[in-house]
């Protein structure tokens, strides 16, 4: 992710400075970082970087174990290799279940508009897994990826640009610019998510598309209902553990539940659709017929996603003021109730995604 002619591991960050940025670089992959108030203040534009091994270091932290954004309190799940590669396995499973990009999206983004580049925006990318796939199916388009931490991908496309912000400071010096604004799974590190949503309006230009997709850290039972008592599962309890800690944190757990009802009170937008998927957290049916089947693998591989998460979740239960023991005993339950997958639970999953007036 460093641009030509980078400066050597030893240099010091002063010199990595490149420009005021250009929005969109023509021919270079580019990170950036724009979560300093005093560039922010200088500049609607941030600043690009190169990214030296310093400023790669000055991003993160380690916390019981794991590496953590530098950047934001709020945010406080990992950013290092072993979350990106869960997030990248994560990726596939949605891209089943749920379709690589919402139906309008190959459209908008077609290469339809002589002189005019068509452009999309991820906040909170994580491991870059979605963005990388826009960049790559649509080389026409310019693409930016924004999160706490710069992206790791060694080789990314020449039309996406990687910065390194704090969304919750503001979205202004990008008002106006983008075809496509995504989120996704960002809500935890989120303070004011009905805001985001009336930020991200404004990113979008006229017909452009807003695709928001969360969970809401709860886990329910086969007749979908949130499992909110304690003693039903190990892991329901470990995931309300979860939803706590991110609202102590300042975040929103419950904002999938009201990402439909923001959106369409939003006067900015029209042709609201609202979508919600069922994962089986383990592959608990019984049965050969193949839907039976076929929900068995994807709940087969989609319970290693839910370990992993398991062990993600540490720094923030723990950063949280819960007891090292505690936080081991519900882990190690609910690890035992998944591989056992006898508890039938759903993890639910909401997308909503609409168009932004022409009017």
């Amino acid at each position: 992710m460093a641009c030509t002619s980078a400066p050597s591991e030893d240099e010091s960050d002063a010199s990595s400075v490149m420009s005021t940025s250009t929005r969109f670089p023509a021919s270079e992959a580019t990170s950036a970082t724009s979560h300093d108030w005093e560039m922010r203040s200088a500049s609607p534009a941030p600043s690009v970087y190169s990214m030296t091994s310093s400023l790669r270091a000055a991003s993160y932290r380690h916390e019981y174990g794991r590496g953590i954004n530098n950047y934001s309190e709020v945010y406080r799940l990992p950013a290092d290799d072993e979350e990106f590669e869960r997030l990248d396995h994560q990726h596939i499973i949605f891209i089943e279940v749920m379709g690589k990009y919402p139906p309008p999206l190959p459209q908008i983004l077609a290469d339809d508009t002589p002189g005019e580049p068509k452009t999309c925006l991820d906040l909170g990318c994580g491991s870059g897994s979605w963005i990388l796939d826009v960049s790559r199916d649509f080389p026409h388009c310019n693409t930016v990826a924004v999160d706490l931490v710069p992206m790791q991908a060694l080789n990314m496309p020449p039309n996406l640009r990687s910065e390194v912000d704090d969304i919750n400071l503001g979205l202004q010096h990008f008002y106006g610019d983008f075809n496509v604004a995504h989120a996704r799974l960002v809500s935890s590190g989120i303070r004011d998510y009905e805001g985001l949503v009336d930020q991200m309006s404004q990113c979008l230009r006229l017909g452009g598309l807003l695709d928001l997709t969360e969970f809401d850290f709860r886990v329910y039972s086969v007749d979908k209902k949130p499992i909110l008592t304690e003693g039903v599962s190990w892991f329901a309890d470990w995931m309300n553990l979860c939803n706590h800690a991110v609202h102590r944190n300042g975040g929103e757990p419950d904002a999938a539940n009201q990402l439909h009802r923001w959106v369409s009170r939003n006067s900015s937008f029209e042709d609201v659709v609202y979508r919600e998927f069922w994962f089986q957290t383990a592959p608990w049916r019984s049965g050969a017929d193949a839907a039976t089947v076929r929900q068995n693998r994807i709940s087969q591989v989609f319970r290693d996603d839910i370990l992993a998460f398991l062990r993600s979740g540490r720094p923030l239960l723990l950063g949280s003021g819960l007891a090292e023991h505690v936080v081991d005993e519900v882990e190690e339950n609910a690890r035992r109730e998944l591989m056992e997958a006898r508890t039938r639970t759903y993890i639910r999953v909401e997308n909503v995604y609409a168009l932004k007036r022409r009017d």
